[in-house]
């Protein structure tokens, strides 16, 4: 564990590890100049995956690093705990914040619970009922341990109360994404100039993301994307594809060395790049939990390549959950078959998840007193 900086004592403690619990952290950290600290237990290690996220979102350097990035889930999990129990018994924070259901955030929220430290979860009470998810376990067990839970929408909220969660301890927030979003996206003179680098037109090609175990750990899930991928291609829909690691090998593994003519393979890309590329798509295509939130707030529409999702306030009128195969294409060939009205149509809707306020309403919970005091 490496600590530096003025420690965490009194302060509120921000456990994260991956790249969407920094970019959905990072509003609220950004309001609590002085009275926040940040743990990063590496759980995403790789600069381009972590790192970079920190400085496109405006953050400091953490005040500790933990490494359990390579581990397996048990592992991770397990050595987060111990060495964030001997972080916070050494430096008690006022409190704790996790976002989501990662394996860090299950990790600070059993820190804290066992050292008795007020826990606060954002983005409680997502629910996707499929058990075969690591991170349904996740999620539940910390919305159960946790002090105060902040839903973004409604029927999370409902949710939590069908669990037997008192209502006291919930309150609607909207989702800190929003926020992110914002204050992160390109202006459009720059986003051009990024479309002209990946060598694609504005409204002209298709944006896509795969790096969930479902996809990438079977090889015949993952040649069927990358089959389905190359056809939508051959149409004259050039896909941009930035390159997860553990897509990257899998793609190995699979005896997939080369790309398909028309798919423009790239390197993960920072957070400032990837909205510049995904407010300029005809269609987002992939497995992630948060772009399914992003294609709300940017009006654009999505394929999700996955069996369930926690998020069905998106599906309504933005996404389409899908199995890896032929449906992939099918459905992308019928949604940029009118591309420019749907996208017209779609930017008109207001995203389900708040209205970009999310940070400045948990902000307000913290400084209430009920936790950092």
């Amino acid at each position: 564990m490496q600590v530096q900086g003025h420690g965490l004592t009194g302060k509120v403690a921000f456990v994260l590890g991956t790249r969407p619990e920094i970019v959905k952290l990072a509003p609220l950290i950004r309001l609590l100049p002085g009275r926040a600290g940040v743990v990063h237990t590496g759980q995403h290690y790789d600069e381009r995956m972590s790192g970079a996220f920190f400085t496109d979102c405006g953050l400091a350097a953490p005040d500790a690093t933990l490494r359990i990035g390579g581990l397996s889930r048990s592992a991770q999990i397990g050595r987060a705990v111990h060495e964030l129990g001997e972080l916070f018994a050494e430096q008690r924070p006022g409190a704790v914040v996790v976002q989501g259901d990662t394996n860090s955030a299950l990790a600070g929220a059993l820190a804290a619970n066992a050292l008795d430290v007020p826990l606060l979860h954002v983005e409680a009470g997502l629910r996707s009922h499929d058990r075969a998810m690591p991170e349904e376990h996740n999620r539940v067990l910390i919305d159960h341990v946790a002090d105060l839970l902040c839903a973004p929408t409604p029927e999370n909220a409902a949710n939590l109360r069908a669990e037997g969660i008192p209502a006291a301890r919930i309150s609607v927030t909207g989702n800190t994404v929003v926020e992110a979003l914002r204050e992160t996206l390109p202006p459009p003179r720059i986003r051009e100039k990024l479309l002209i680098d990946v060598g694609v037109q504005a409204g002209r090609f298709v944006l896509a993301t795969i790096h969930r175990p479902e996809n990438t750990d079977d090889p015949r899930a993952l040649t069927a994307i990358i089959e389905q991928f190359a056809a939508i291609a051959e149409l004259d829909w050039p896909v941009v594809f930035p390159v997860h690691p553990r897509t990257l090998n899998a793609l190995r593994q699979a005896g997939i060395y080369a790309l398909p003519p028309g798919i423009i393979g790239c390197e993960p890309l920072g957070y400032r790049d990837f909205l510049a590329l995904a407010a300029e798509c005809a269609l987002l295509i992939s497995d992630s939990g948060g772009i399914q939130e992003e294609a709300t707030v940017l009006g654009r529409p999505l394929i999700v390549v996955r069996r369930s999702t926690e998020r069905p306030e998106a599906m309504r009128d933005f996404a389409t959950l899908v199995a890896p195969g032929p449906e992939i294409g099918a459905l992308a060939l019928r949604l940029l078959a009118d591309s420019d009205a749907r996208i017209a149509r779609l930017t008109s809707l207001p995203s389900p998840y708040g209205d970009g306020t999310a940070a400045e309403r948990i902000r307000a919970l913290l400084c209430a007193g009920v936790f950092a005091g």
